[in-house]
Protein backbone atom coordinates (compact mmCIF):
# COMPACT_ATOMS: atom_id res chain seq x y z
CA UNK A 1 0.00 0.00 0.00
CA UNK A 2 0.95 3.51 -1.05
CA UNK A 3 1.55 5.85 2.06
CA UNK A 4 -0.28 9.21 1.89
CA UNK A 5 3.37 10.34 2.61
CA UNK A 6 4.71 8.40 -0.73
CA UNK A 7 1.64 9.89 -2.55
CA UNK A 8 2.04 13.72 -1.14
CA UNK A 9 5.73 13.39 -2.29
CA UNK A 10 5.26 11.78 -5.62
CA UNK A 11 2.05 14.70 -6.31
CA UNK A 12 4.89 17.50 -5.60
CA UNK A 13 7.26 16.62 -7.65
CA UNK A 14 4.38 16.18 -10.72
CA UNK A 15 3.50 19.61 -9.68
CA UNK A 16 7.09 21.06 -9.44
CA UNK A 17 7.75 19.66 -12.78
CA UNK A 18 5.28 22.01 -14.44
CA UNK A 19 7.25 25.38 -13.17
CA UNK A 20 8.77 27.08 -16.28
CA UNK A 21 11.57 29.24 -14.67
CA UNK A 22 12.69 30.02 -18.07
CA UNK A 23 9.95 32.65 -18.49
CA UNK A 24 8.91 35.49 -15.76
CA UNK A 25 5.53 34.80 -14.39
CA UNK A 26 2.71 37.41 -12.66
CA UNK A 27 2.30 35.22 -9.59
CA UNK A 28 6.24 35.50 -8.84
CA UNK A 29 6.50 38.60 -9.82
CA UNK A 30 4.33 39.76 -7.41
CA UNK A 31 5.76 38.18 -4.81
CA UNK A 32 8.94 39.90 -5.58
CA UNK A 33 7.25 42.80 -5.35
CA UNK A 34 5.81 42.86 -2.11
CA UNK A 35 8.77 41.60 -0.57
CA UNK A 36 8.49 37.54 -0.61
CA UNK A 37 11.31 35.19 -1.74
CA UNK A 38 9.26 32.93 -4.03
CA UNK A 39 10.96 33.72 -7.31
CA UNK A 40 13.48 33.16 -9.90
CA UNK A 41 16.08 35.65 -11.34
CA UNK A 42 13.75 35.86 -14.78
CA UNK A 43 10.99 37.31 -12.39
CA UNK A 44 12.81 39.87 -10.33
CA UNK A 45 14.77 40.87 -13.75
CA UNK A 46 11.30 41.47 -14.97
CA UNK A 47 10.27 43.12 -12.38
CA UNK A 48 12.93 45.55 -12.07
CA UNK A 49 12.22 46.44 -15.30
CA UNK A 50 8.50 47.03 -15.24
CA UNK A 51 9.18 49.05 -12.78
CA UNK A 52 11.89 51.19 -14.41
CA UNK A 53 8.90 51.91 -16.89
CA UNK A 54 6.03 52.40 -14.15
CA UNK A 55 7.78 53.19 -10.59
CA UNK A 56 4.67 52.87 -8.83
CA UNK A 57 3.94 49.68 -9.77
CA UNK A 58 4.93 48.05 -6.23
CA UNK A 59 2.27 50.57 -5.00
CA UNK A 60 -0.29 49.38 -6.62
CA UNK A 61 0.44 45.98 -5.68
CA UNK A 62 0.70 46.58 -2.17
CA UNK A 63 -2.64 48.45 -2.53
CA UNK A 64 -4.18 45.08 -3.44
CA UNK A 65 -2.61 43.34 -0.86
CA UNK A 66 -3.77 46.09 1.72
CA UNK A 67 -7.64 45.73 0.34
CA UNK A 68 -7.96 41.99 0.53
CA UNK A 69 -7.38 42.65 4.43
CA UNK A 70 -9.84 45.53 4.57
CA UNK A 71 -13.10 43.32 2.52
CA UNK A 72 -12.12 40.50 4.05
CA UNK A 73 -12.31 41.80 7.67
CA UNK A 74 -15.72 43.20 6.74
CA UNK A 75 -17.05 40.95 5.45
CA UNK A 76 -16.28 38.10 8.50
CA UNK A 77 -17.09 41.05 10.91
CA UNK A 78 -20.17 43.56 9.71
CA UNK A 79 -21.38 41.31 7.26
CA UNK A 80 -21.13 38.02 8.93
CA UNK A 81 -19.93 35.90 6.36
CA UNK A 82 -18.11 32.58 7.48
CA UNK A 83 -17.32 31.08 4.16
CA UNK A 84 -14.70 32.49 0.76
CA UNK A 85 -14.27 31.32 -2.24
CA UNK A 86 -11.11 32.68 -2.79
CA UNK A 87 -9.70 32.00 -7.36
CA UNK A 88 -6.32 33.20 -8.59
CA UNK A 89 -4.82 33.31 -4.73
CA UNK A 90 -1.28 33.86 -6.10
CA UNK A 91 1.50 32.93 -3.78
CA UNK A 92 1.11 32.54 -0.28
CA UNK A 93 1.93 35.83 2.09
CA UNK A 94 1.46 37.42 5.19
CA UNK A 95 -2.03 38.14 5.91
CA UNK A 96 -3.65 36.05 3.30
CA UNK A 97 -7.20 35.31 3.19
CA UNK A 98 -8.14 32.83 5.60
CA UNK A 99 -5.78 34.06 8.40
CA UNK A 100 -7.49 37.45 8.09
CA UNK A 101 -10.65 35.73 8.68
CA UNK A 102 -10.05 33.53 11.00
CA UNK A 103 -8.53 35.96 12.84
CA UNK A 104 -12.30 37.27 12.78
CA UNK A 105 -13.93 34.09 12.80
CA UNK A 106 -11.83 31.40 13.69
CA UNK A 107 -15.00 28.65 12.03
CA UNK A 108 -14.28 30.55 8.82
CA UNK A 109 -14.15 28.01 6.06
CA UNK A 110 -11.92 29.34 2.81
CA UNK A 111 -11.26 27.70 -0.48
CA UNK A 112 -8.55 28.53 -2.60
CA UNK A 113 -8.18 28.21 -6.44
CA UNK A 114 -5.14 28.48 -8.72
CA UNK A 115 -3.42 26.93 -11.41
CA UNK A 116 0.03 28.07 -10.81
CA UNK A 117 2.03 24.98 -10.24
CA UNK A 118 4.53 27.17 -7.76
CA UNK A 119 1.23 28.42 -5.95
CA UNK A 120 0.15 24.78 -5.60
CA UNK A 121 3.33 23.40 -4.04
CA UNK A 122 3.83 26.52 -1.07
CA UNK A 123 0.02 26.44 -0.41
CA UNK A 124 0.06 22.90 0.49
CA UNK A 125 2.61 23.63 3.05
CA UNK A 126 1.30 27.42 4.09
CA UNK A 127 -2.30 27.87 4.03
CA UNK A 128 -3.18 25.71 7.19
CA UNK A 129 -6.55 26.47 9.09
CA UNK A 130 -7.42 27.26 12.46
CA UNK A 131 -8.85 24.10 14.83
CA UNK A 132 -11.87 25.55 14.03
CA UNK A 133 -12.38 26.47 10.63
CA UNK A 134 -11.10 24.80 7.43
CA UNK A 135 -8.55 25.65 4.73
CA UNK A 136 -8.56 23.41 1.18
CA UNK A 137 -7.08 24.33 -2.37
CA UNK A 138 -7.84 23.28 -5.84
CA UNK A 139 -5.36 23.39 -8.28
CA UNK A 140 -8.20 24.82 -11.45
CA UNK A 141 -8.53 27.42 -13.69
CA UNK A 142 -10.95 30.07 -13.53
CA UNK A 143 -12.83 29.34 -16.44
CA UNK A 144 -13.35 25.71 -14.95
CA UNK A 145 -16.13 27.09 -13.10
CA UNK A 146 -18.39 23.67 -13.31
CA UNK A 147 -15.07 21.91 -11.24
CA UNK A 148 -14.39 24.64 -9.17
CA UNK A 149 -18.15 24.74 -7.73
CA UNK A 150 -18.59 21.19 -7.69
CA UNK A 151 -15.04 20.84 -5.50
CA UNK A 152 -15.43 23.86 -3.56
CA UNK A 153 -18.40 22.00 -2.60
CA UNK A 154 -16.72 19.37 -0.53
CA UNK A 155 -15.52 22.35 1.81
CA UNK A 156 -17.89 24.90 1.70
CA UNK A 157 -21.81 24.52 1.82
CA UNK A 158 -22.64 26.73 -1.27
CA UNK A 159 -26.60 27.08 -0.21
CA UNK A 160 -25.22 29.47 2.52
CA UNK A 161 -23.65 33.18 1.66
CA UNK A 162 -19.97 32.27 0.19
CA UNK A 163 -17.74 35.71 -0.17
CA UNK A 164 -16.13 35.28 -4.19
CA UNK A 165 -12.79 36.53 -3.74
CA UNK A 166 -11.72 37.44 -7.43
CA UNK A 167 -8.60 39.75 -6.65
CA UNK A 168 -6.03 40.24 -9.97
CA UNK A 169 -7.34 37.17 -11.64
CA UNK A 170 -10.34 38.67 -13.99
CA UNK A 171 -7.34 40.73 -15.84
CA UNK A 172 -6.05 37.09 -17.42
CA UNK A 173 -9.76 36.47 -19.47
CA UNK A 174 -8.78 39.07 -22.52
CA UNK A 175 -12.42 38.64 -23.71
CA UNK A 176 -15.09 41.03 -21.93
CA UNK A 177 -17.93 38.74 -22.62
CA UNK A 178 -16.19 35.67 -21.08
CA UNK A 179 -14.87 37.57 -18.42
CA UNK A 180 -18.21 38.46 -17.37
CA UNK A 181 -19.93 35.43 -18.30
CA UNK A 182 -17.49 33.40 -15.97
CA UNK A 183 -18.05 35.91 -12.77
CA UNK A 184 -21.99 35.98 -13.67
CA UNK A 185 -21.96 31.66 -13.44
CA UNK A 186 -20.49 31.91 -10.55
CA UNK A 187 -22.40 34.37 -8.55
CA UNK A 188 -25.58 32.71 -9.97
CA UNK A 189 -24.64 29.35 -8.13
CA UNK A 190 -24.25 31.53 -4.80
CA UNK A 191 -27.14 32.14 -2.53
CA UNK A 192 -28.21 35.70 -1.44
CA UNK A 193 -26.09 37.52 1.23
CA UNK A 194 -23.45 35.84 -0.77
CA UNK A 195 -20.85 38.90 -1.94
CA UNK A 196 -18.36 39.62 -5.23
CA UNK A 197 -15.12 41.35 -3.80
CA UNK A 198 -13.06 41.89 -7.48
CA UNK A 199 -9.74 43.88 -8.12
CA UNK A 200 -8.93 44.51 -11.76
CA UNK A 201 -5.78 46.98 -13.17
CA UNK A 202 -6.91 50.04 -15.01
CA UNK A 203 -6.52 52.03 -18.46
CA UNK A 204 -6.77 55.20 -17.95
CA UNK A 205 -5.37 58.35 -20.05
CA UNK A 206 -3.95 59.98 -16.65
CA UNK A 207 -1.91 56.82 -16.13
CA UNK A 208 0.17 55.81 -19.52
CA UNK A 209 3.04 54.29 -17.83
CA UNK A 210 0.75 51.61 -16.69
CA UNK A 211 -0.24 51.35 -20.56
CA UNK A 212 3.74 50.79 -21.31
CA UNK A 213 4.48 48.35 -18.53
CA UNK A 214 1.61 46.28 -19.23
CA UNK A 215 2.92 45.84 -22.80
CA UNK A 216 5.94 45.39 -21.74
CA UNK A 217 4.81 42.03 -19.63
CA UNK A 218 2.25 41.11 -23.03
CA UNK A 219 5.23 41.03 -24.83
CA UNK A 220 7.98 39.07 -22.33
CA UNK A 221 5.62 37.24 -19.62
CA UNK A 222 3.13 34.52 -19.05
CA UNK A 223 0.39 34.98 -18.49
CA UNK A 224 -1.05 37.89 -21.05
CA UNK A 225 -3.17 40.48 -18.94
CA UNK A 226 -6.15 42.92 -20.25
CA UNK A 227 -6.73 45.97 -18.78
CA UNK A 228 -9.85 47.51 -18.70
CA UNK A 229 -11.25 51.02 -18.47
CA UNK A 230 -13.34 51.85 -15.17
CA UNK A 231 -16.58 51.53 -16.76
CA UNK A 232 -15.51 47.97 -17.79
CA UNK A 233 -14.65 46.69 -14.27
CA UNK A 234 -18.11 48.11 -13.07
CA UNK A 235 -19.91 46.05 -15.70
CA UNK A 236 -18.41 42.82 -12.86
CA UNK A 237 -20.72 43.80 -10.71
CA UNK A 238 -24.43 44.12 -12.91
CA UNK A 239 -27.23 42.87 -10.81
CA UNK A 240 -25.42 43.31 -7.55
CA UNK A 241 -25.78 46.03 -4.75
CA UNK A 242 -21.92 47.47 -4.62
CA UNK A 243 -21.16 48.43 -0.90
CA UNK A 244 -19.73 52.11 -0.21
CA UNK A 245 -17.85 53.70 -1.72
CA UNK A 246 -18.31 51.31 -4.96
CA UNK A 247 -15.67 50.87 -7.09
CA UNK A 248 -12.48 52.81 -6.43
CA UNK A 249 -9.10 52.79 -6.55
CA UNK A 250 -7.40 50.16 -3.94
CA UNK A 251 -6.23 52.79 -1.49
CA UNK A 252 -9.63 54.59 -1.11
CA UNK A 253 -11.71 51.23 -0.22
CA UNK A 254 -12.77 51.80 3.14
CA UNK A 255 -8.54 53.55 4.07
CA UNK A 256 -7.75 52.35 7.92
CA UNK A 257 -7.70 55.52 10.18
CA UNK A 258 -4.36 57.29 9.94
CA UNK A 259 -4.09 57.06 6.08
CA UNK A 260 -5.14 60.73 5.34
CA UNK A 261 -7.89 62.03 4.14
CA UNK A 262 -7.65 60.80 0.36
CA UNK A 263 -4.72 58.20 0.09
CA UNK A 264 -3.36 58.76 -3.58
CA UNK A 265 -5.15 57.19 -6.52
CA UNK A 266 -3.47 53.50 -8.14
CA UNK A 267 -3.71 51.68 -11.04
CA UNK A 268 -5.66 48.73 -9.69
CA UNK A 269 -9.49 49.38 -8.70
CA UNK A 270 -11.47 47.32 -6.91
CA UNK A 271 -14.89 47.34 -5.41
CA UNK A 272 -17.12 44.49 -2.80
CA UNK A 273 -20.93 43.86 -3.72
CA UNK A 274 -23.62 42.15 -1.77
CA UNK A 275 -25.85 39.84 -3.69
CA UNK A 276 -29.65 40.57 -2.72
Amino acid sequence: MVSKVTEYADDSARILSRIDTSRPHTARIWNYWTGGKDNYPVDREAGDQIRNLHPGIVDYAMADRHFLGRSVHHLAGEAGIRQFLDIGTGLPSADNTHEVAQRVAPDARVVYVDNDPLVLAHARALLTSSPEGRTDYLDADLRDVDSILEQAAKTLDLSEPVALMLLGVVIFIGDDEESRRIVRRLMDALPSGSHLVLSHTITSPAMPEVDQAVAFWNEHGTPKLTQRTPEQIVRYFDGLELLEPGLVSCTRWRPDPGEGPEPEEVAMYCGVARKP
